[in-house]
């Protein structure tokens, strides 16, 4: 087994999220949160849209240097400084989603919040993978 999507009836279709992920793989791999921070720093990317781009490939950027792929995500957790923008433009985000991770979605959550620790970040992202 890799994954198991479990989404009950009674929680509600869900979109762009798994209810829930078993699996009985061994490995864990525990990322840390992800900001729209380039190579020397600096957080780039003016809008919500451009910043969860690149923060997203930023958090698969260190699932692959442990070893993982997309499709090892078990859990993502989002940070948001405007949940209204990020809704406003969750299309987008979810395109890049898409493009970045596939259509098979893990365990997740969006969360808003006052600020990141870089002020000028708009989400942050932090997962956990499991690997065969």
């Amino acid at each position: 087994m890799t994954f198991e999507r479990i989404n009950p009836p009674a929680l509600g279709t869900p979109r762009g999220f798994s209810h829930a992920v078993l699996t009985d793989r061994r490995r864990t791999v525990y990322l840390a949160g992800q900001t729209a921070l380039d190579a020397s720093g600096t957080i780039v990317g003016e809008g919500v849209v451009e910043q969860f781009e690149q923060a997203l490939g930023n958090l698969l950027y260190a699932l692959d240097a442990a070893g993982g792929t997309p499709a090892d995500l078990a859990t993502v957790t989002i940070y948001t400084v405007d949940m209204d923008d990020y809704l406003a433009h969750s299309r987008e985000i979810g395109a890049v989603w898409r493009r970045l991770v596939g259509t098979e979605y893990p365990a997740m959550a969006g969360i808003g919040v006052v600020r990141l620790w870089d002020a000028t970040a708009l989400v942050e992202i932090q997962g956990v993978a499991t690997l065969d």
